[in-house]
């Protein structure tokens, strides 16, 4: 704790305070909407009654209610996400305006849209073909849209949500591809997104697979930091790379989602489920808001687990920065810097920590590089 003065520790702390009730409280309700809908009749009345505004035929059912799901799921939750912004704005770390931030969500909802309603057609299309079986090809599916999606995604979604140019040619673009190279790592481009239009927060990261691979800086940190500070966190998102945690995530993403699609055919497949839900059958689209709250017990489920893998990782990319840079003051200063810019609570409550925290605190952090040693 003596890397940060008293006023940066309050400062974490009390932005913590007052923006984690309001990010809890929006979970709660979503998931709160999302449990009653699916686990009482009134999901499946909210089905009927949207595909009877369309027409009335399953397939209308089928997606004019997932499309209300959706929207359902945004309104119940967009009053604790503007809060928490309205927070973070207090603390200097929103620069974007309402009108700019509105858009943002419009074209999050048009994404979720696009996803998600090919999806719920192709399952229930399965499920009219296979009532009791559906959920084996709908296994295979979902294990393979899962590396599809992170091949696509630094192409089709990114792209939705910041502008990125060419970093100039220069000494610390040089630096960054020489990191790679020595990590013995193919990066496409180095890029600069246009963060600064949303906030003032610091990052940098490695996205894509194979030919879409490139390193990512926002502007916020090119034009805060030192070069050494950029090179040390493009470093630890190499260690990302070198130890395959994009392609391992995506495998046991994909795993994870296969396994989800199994569960939730169990659950379409109990009679005691289906009738509280009001829905016959697994066929039947009033299942839909069933399995939607099933999918959203098992991601809560799953969350605190996914966090401590997440926290692993992260140590581990750490651990590889230092080994690539040799350069454990900068390392030590790069993560000061971070902490105060982000606003970040530098030593949060463990709990908070064990259940929601995908990265090792600052201090945790920090002590790690004080202690790290060279190999050999």
């Amino acid at each position: 704790m003596d890397d940060f003065t008293p006023e940066q520790i309050a400062r974490g702390r009390a932005l913590r305070r007052a923006q984690v009730p309001w990010a809890l409280g929006g979970r709660l309700a979503g998931l709160a909407l999302t449990l009653a809908l699916g686990f009482t009749p009134a999901g499946a009345d909210l089905v009927t009654a949207a595909g009877g505004l369309f027409g009335g035929s399953r397939t209308a059912e089928v997606l004019a209610g997932a499309v209300v799901l959706i929207l359902l799921a945004e309104a119940v939750q967009l009053p604790f996400t503007a809060r928490v912004r309205t927070i973070r704005s207090g603390y200097g770390l929103v620069t974007q305006g309402w009108g700019g931030w509105a858009l943002d969500v419009l074209r999050g909802l048009a994404l979720s849209l696009l996803l998600v309603l090919p999806g719920v057609y192709g399952l229930y299309a399965l499920t009219e073909r296979s009532p009791q079986h559906w959920w084996v090809p709908a296994a295979g599916l979902a294990a393979l849209l899962v590396p599809v999606l992170s091949f696509l995604f630094p192409l089709l979604v990114e792209p939705v949500f910041n502008r990125f140019t060419p970093m100039p040619p220069g000494a610390l673009r040089s630096a960054l591809l020489d990191l790679a190279e020595r990590d013995a790592i193919r990066v496409k481009q180095v890029l600069v997104a246009d963060a600064s239009r949303r906030t003032t927060a610091l990052n940098a990261y490695v996205s894509g697979l194979g030919a879409t691979r490139r390193i990512v800086a926002y502007d916020t940190l090119l034009q805060t930091a030192e070069p050494r500070e950029v090179e040390l966190v493009v470093a630890h998102e190499l260690g990302h790379v070198k130890h395959r945690d994009v392609l391992t995530g995506t495998l046991i993403g994909a795993l994870g989602a296969a396994v989800a699609v199994c569960l939730l055919g169990l659950a379409a497949d109990w009679q005691p489920l289906l009738s509280a839900a009001g829905a016959t059958d697994a066929a039947d689209p009033r299942s839909l808001p069933l399995l939607a709250a099933c999918a959203a017990l098992l991601g809560t489920a799953a969350g605190p687990l996914q966090c401590a893998a997440s926290r692993r990782i992260e140590a581990r990319a750490d651990r590889h920065a230092l080994e690539l840079t040799s350069d454990p003051e900068q390392f030590i200063a790069m993560q000061r810097r971070l902490a105060v810019a982000n606003v970040s609570d530098v030593d949060p409550p463990r709990l908070l920590e064990l259940l929601f925290a995908t990265h090792p605190s600052a201090t945790h952090r920090i002590a790690a590089a004080r202690t790290w040693q060279p190999a050999g």
